[in-house]
């Protein structure tokens, strides 16, 4: 350990401007459940983006400071102060999770048997050198797992992982995902695969539907045909899915998931109801790829819920046991069904490059950035 700490911190003025910046910190002191890790890798995923741009307009950025030490200044439009107001004149940590060796180590045995070990984290603030953290935060990895391996362990393989065992625990018996050709939707897939569960992939673009089916994936619908309509309902009779999870927000795609949903359902039925069928049919929207307005146009009858999915509050349902489970599958399948890969890594001071933001910023599939700390 040296006396030197780095930190990514985004900070909103009551301007209306969000500033990225490397600050310098005090180096950690662990208490007796905690450690320190030298974090030696962290993923770039669309959640770090939310808190690092919020909501500024990222077309105004500029760049000043050094090539050692930039400065990223922004716009952010005047509508979205007012919800914002909490982080005005707060220098937020940014980064959800990475990985490193524990260089320091508390008085408890927990903390003490992971000491000089490779552990992949969660919790805010993993743009930095060095993070200390509770044990329960941490995941060891298997002997010989690299810090870059282990660097995703935690946002990516759990909300998959949450998804199957949500979709177990609701009752329903297979899968729709949007924006699947994702790195997330890539894990989805495996693992559905590996557990025999039907998943019916919504991808966009003629060269992600022959990604997935490389794969091995069964069912994959382009909501860009003009058949898309058709396509997803012939799946959804197929598989039976009557749950759905959307990182896109914005639009209309749950709600025509929904009435495929009803479609396919009530397809058989002599009978007229006007309120619909008595089947549930779920969407979860876990993400703002799109920030418009959800669109719902509504067909599909008054069994129905729309609402949205975080990580950590559907691992609080799942329960303990569950959790710990998931945790423990990830730890051994993290460099087959949970395997990530990066086509850039980048240290902190050039995550703040406005060729660096342009790049990441636009959350493109295959094109997945890890920032190492220590470089």
């Amino acid at each position: 350990m040296t006396d030197k700490n780095i930190q990514l911190t985004s900070t909103i003025s009551e301007d209306n401007k969000l500033t990225l910046a490397l600050q310098e910190i005090d180096m950690p002191q662990p208490g007796a459940d905690e450690v320190v890790v030298r974090i030696e890798a962290a993923p770039l995923n669309p959640s770090d983006l939310g808190v690092m741009f919020s909501a500024a307009n990222m077309a105004t950025a500029v760049q000043s400071g050094t090539d050692e030490n930039p400065v990223i200044t922004a716009d952010v439009p005047a509508q979205f102060m007012p919800s914002l107001k909490t982080r005005v004149g707060k220098a937020t940590p940014v980064g959800n999770e990475g990985a490193g060796t524990v260089v320091a180590a508390g008085s408890s045995d927990a903390a003490q048997a992971l000491m000089g070990k490779t552990v992949a984290v969660i919790g805010g603030g993993t743009y930095r050198q060095y993070h200390c953290v509770n044990v329960q935060s941490c995941l060891e990895l298997k002997e010989g797992t690299t810090a870059k391996e282990g660097a995703s362990s935690f946002v990516n393989p759990l909300t998959a992982l949450a998804m199957v065992e949500t979709m177990r625990a609701e009752g329903h018996k297979a899968i729709i995902h949007a924006a699947a050709a994702s790195s997330l939707g890539q894990m989805l897939n495996r693992i559905c695969i590996a557990d025999g569960i039907d998943l019916i992939n919504i991808v966009r673009r003629d060269e992600q539907e022959t990604l997935l089916r490389d794969m091995g994936a069964k069912y994959v619908v382009n909501s860009s045909s003009d058949n898309f309509i058709a396509d997803l309902t012939a799946a959804i009779i197929e598989t039976g899915a009557t749950i759905s999870f959307d990182p896109i927000g914005g639009g209309q795609l749950s709600s025509d998931i929904l009435n495929c949903m009803e479609t396919a359902i009530t397809r058989d039925v002599e009978e007229y109801s006007v309120y619909g069928s008595d089947t549930f049919k779920q969407a979860y929207i876990y993400g703002a790829l799109n920030r418009g307005p959800i669109t719902l146009n509504r067909n599909f009858g008054f069994a129905w819920g729309v609402n949205g999915f975080l990580l950590f509050n559907a691992l609080g349902k799942l329960g303990t046991k569950t959790v710990m489970s998931m945790r423990k599958r990830v730890a051994e399948e993290i460099t087959t069904t949970f395997a990530s890969s990066y086509t850039h890594e980048v240290s902190l001071a050039e995550a703040l490059k406005l060729q660096s933001i342009a790049a990441y910023g636009k959350q493109a599939t295959g094109e997945k950035y890890l920032i190492t700390p220590q470089a």
